[in-house]
């Protein structure tokens, strides 16, 4: 099972924070994999979406693991600490065929 999360932010100066509290995820032990970007510098095309902050993709052995991270305490905490940062985050879900 795949988890993507895209943030956009309220201030850019605060994209450090973010990452920082992104990285706190990867304690959980449903969390197979957690991996952390920033836009690509690559040719402006109609089809990408650039205008995200960062983003973050994590890898789940099953729904049940990524159901259960999302009622793990470092995730809440994160949502708590981290929240305020973002003005939009698009989550997509999905799962390997």
């Amino acid at each position: 099972m795949i988890h993507q999360a895209f943030f956009w932010l309220h201030n850019a100066s605060d994209r450090e924070a973010l990452i920082a509290g992104l990285r706190a995820l990867a304690e959980i032990p449903q969390v197979r994999s957690l991996r952390i970007a920033v836009p690509a510098a690559t040719a402006s095309r109609d089809v990408v979406d650039a205008s995200f902050a960062v983003c973050e993709t994590m890898e789940f052995a099953s729904l049940a693991d990524q159901a259960a991270y999302q009622e793990h305490p470092v995730h809440r905490a994160f949502v708590e600490g981290c929240g305020h940062l973002w003005s939009r985050v698009v989550v997509y879900d999905s799962e390997e065929v």
